[in-house]
């Protein structure tokens, strides 16, 4: 656990520079006079345990840092702030949702709000304080806070999930660009593992990955968990077509991806062993910020996601909403630093620092100069505008939430690409488990 002050922040000036962030003594005027005209006071006295999904990009984490430091500097308000890694963030959310103790705001994944309806603290003031100010929401960053007209969380962020791919690879497989249909994907695969430069996608639980990249696949066959009415549908014919989809895209990938978590795809990629996969920008920036992996760097590109069969992008990108528990002492000054976290002034610089990792839910942001100062970084501005919310075509809430936290899906393409199921079985175990939730 850490406790940010002014003194470790001005140390650490120097790197957040290089990323264009707003630093020392400019980010700490900046807080003061916001919090002098701010919509929410920290109560006196304020102290807040924050925890907060683990950093990917280092500056992403220095400029949050400098954020946490700068409001603590202005409100007075006491931050400690820790990380945890994407597997751990949910139940450890869990605990002290139970207990009502141990933390006051949770900055986390997915739908992570709406597994404690009733334990969070109403955002509705604020969401529409920052709409309104910045453009407005994307609709599923929205849709992934929101149950019926009330907000439990705020989308800070979506953390963009694209593929990340080796050029020279393609190139000798005989791909000149990354294809755009789900056939073409196939067949690029196909081509990668016969030439010993293999796909990989995580079936493993993988909270960011492989939800990612399997409901693409689900949804892109026109299958889903639940109806429009929240009726379970996942036994259909369209189910079947995209398990067999997978399971063909599956025979291709590296070996061991049965029990990947979501760093294992970039350790396999920046180790050189692994030519095609879905992730955040992440791989690229360690590659070149490795002096070693200039070649690596060089060589690696960016895409969308290929379009299913049913003709339009089907994507589940990262959201990573922020939420208080309606036990903390601290209300005020938790909804404070939400704003402060959004503000332009230190939220632009945020995008930057976070090097295309992060991408904007408010449209105002959606020409940061992050999207065009690295050709690369273009795709990943796309996410939050593609996206679908964790529900798919049902309704976003607590029951959604679950069956993402319980890796129903997940479960469900792993047992038959790992052969340990038949379609049949697999379809009809993520049914019965999807029938007790959305009983």
């Amino acid at each position: 656990m850490h406790d940010f002050t002014r003194r470790s922040l001005l140390q650490g000036g120097t790197a957040l520079a290089a990323t264009g962030a707003l630093t020392g003594p400019a980010l700490f005027e900046f807080a003061k006079a916001w919090a002098d005209t701010a919509p929410w006071k920290a109560e006196p006295g304020a102290k807040l345990t924050v925890m907060r999904w683990k950093r990917f990009v280092p500056s992403e984490d220095e400029a949050f840092n400098a954020i946490v430091a700068a409001f603590k500097s202005a409100t007075g308000t006491e931050m400690n702030v820790f990380s945890e890694s994407f597997e751990d963030l949910q139940p450890k959310a869990s605990v002290a949702a139970n207990t009502g103790s141990g933390l006051d705001m949770v900055w986390g994944l997915h739908t992570l709000p709406q597994l404690f309806p009733t334990k969070v603290i109403k955002m509705n003031d604020v969401a529409d304080y920052l709409g309104k100010k910045y453009g407005g929401w994307s609709d599923a960053a929205a849709r992934t806070c929101k149950l019926g007209n009330d907000w439990l969380g705020i989308p800070v962020a979506t953390v963009g999930g694209y593929m990340t791919y080796r050029k020279s690879a393609l190139d000798k497989a005989g791909f000149k660009e990354f294809p755009k249909d789900f056939p073409g994907f196939l067949e690029m695969c196909k081509a990668l593992k016969a030439n010993n430069t293999p796909a990989g996608f995580a079936l493993g639980h993988a909270s960011g990955d492989a939800n990612g990249w399997l409901h693409w696949v689900l949804w892109g066959h026109g299958a889903y968990t639940v109806d429009k009415d929240d009726k379970v549908i996942i036994n259909s014919p369209e189910t079947a077509k995209a398990l067999d989809y997978a399971k063909a895209l599956s025979d291709s990938f590296i070996p061991g991806v049965a029990s990947w978590n979501d760093s294992s795809n970039n350790k396999a990629f920046l180790a050189g062993e692994l030519y095609c996969t879905s992730n955040g920008i992440s791989i690229y920036i360690a590659a070149k910020d490795d002096p070693t992996k200039k070649d690596l760097a060089e060589d690696t590109y960016h895409a969308l996601y290929p379009v299913g069969p049913i003709g339009k992008p089907t994507e589940l990108q990262l959201t990573v909403p922020i939420l208080a528990f309606n036990f903390t002492k601290y209300p005020n000054a938790a909804k404070a630093f939400i704003d402060f976290m959004l503000e332009k002034e230190q939220f632009d610089k945020w995008l930057m620092a976070s090097r295309g990792y992060l991408t904007q839910t408010l449209s105002a942001y959606e020409s940061s100069p992050i999207w065009t100062a690295d050709p690369k970084n273009y795709v990943f501005g796309q996410a939050s505008k593609r996206a679908l919310p964790a529900s798919g075509i049902g309704t976003p809430g607590e029951k959604a939430a679950t069956a993402i936290a319980d890796f129903i899906v997940v479960d469900m393409f792993a047992n038959y690409c790992t052969g340990s199921k038949d379609a049949k079985a697999t379809m009809a175990e993520a049914e019965r488990q999807l029938k007790r939730i959305y009983r």
